[in-house]
């Protein structure tokens, strides 16, 4: 299978003891790209090294997490933005709203949502969203925002049909991780009556590892555990589950020139 991760966070602290045997595991599972979604301006360092180090591998976003959306947001956002205009980069993200951590913030996480989704329209990037907690509200903030033309991912996707559907309807991707594989993830609800053609695959590592690894570091190595269990929802093998989405992300994502 050849495979690709669009959300993992393989520069993670938690990697740094053994991330040179993890892609070694990568590359045995199949796994042909990772997209890295950048957190904060302290995570853009280690982003680009794993970029450095492992070549055509590991693919970097550009983004500000809307988690660590503080009082100095502007400030990241400019050194963000300066960033995005020395170099290329495959997405803005990982953007978007929180509502599970921190309400108090969620003025201004709009406001850092509004900023980047207006790079992302200038720079004709996709976006990759966050919205745990908060699908409603980023769905209604996507849908003011959108000019037409942008398009993206709903990262970790774990809503309702009728949400997957305007989700669609605005020409948005859904993301797809470990939840898929959990008993009450709630998927096998969404998944069936989707099918493949508005799906992408992640493992947003080094969390929300999938079945039988639940509770563990998660790795991109475990993707192939995620796209077996969206097979058995819609009813094919892996392997076509991996082109398809493989495909879909390649469509979506911009090519960076190395």
């Amino acid at each position: 299978m050849n495979l690709i991760d669009t959300h993992a966070h393989i520069y993670s602290t938690k990697f740094d003891s053994d991330r040179d045997q993890v892609i070694e595991e990568i590359l045995q599972a199949g796994i042909e790209r990772i997209y890295m979604p950048n957190v904060d301006v302290e995570t853009i360092d280690r982003m680009l090294e794993c970029e450095s180090r492992y070549g055509n591998l590991c693919i970097p976003m550009m983004g500000l997490h809307p988690c660590d959306v503080k009082e100095d947001f502007e400030e990241q956002l400019a050194v963000m933005e300066d960033w995005l205009n020395k170099r290329a980069f495959a997405a803005v993200g990982e953007i978007g709203t929180d509502l599970y951590w921190d309400k108090t913030t969620f003025e201004i996480q709009k406001q850092a949502l509004n900023i980047q989704l207006g790079w992302a329209m200038e720079r004709d990037l996709p976006v990759v969203l966050h919205c745990r907690e908060s699908i409603d509200q980023t769905i209604e903030l996507i849908q003011k925002a959108h000019n037409g033309e942008l398009k993206g991912i709903f990262h970790c996707f774990t809503g309702t049909l009728d949400q997957a559907k305007q989700i669609i309807e605005m020409g948005f991707l859904l993301g797809i991780g470990g939840v898929v594989t959990y008993k009450n993830g709630g998927l096998d609800q969404v998944i069936p009556h989707v099918g493949l053609d508005h799906l992408v695959l992640e493992t947003d590592a080094p969390y929300l590892a999938p079945v039988p690894f639940r509770g563990k570091r998660n790795t991109p190595a475990y993707l192939p555990y995620i796209a077996e269990k969206v097979g058995d929802l819609v009813g094919c093998s892996k392997e076509e589950v991996a082109q398809k989405t493989k495909q879909n992300a390649l469509s979506l994502f911009k090519e960076i020139k190395l």
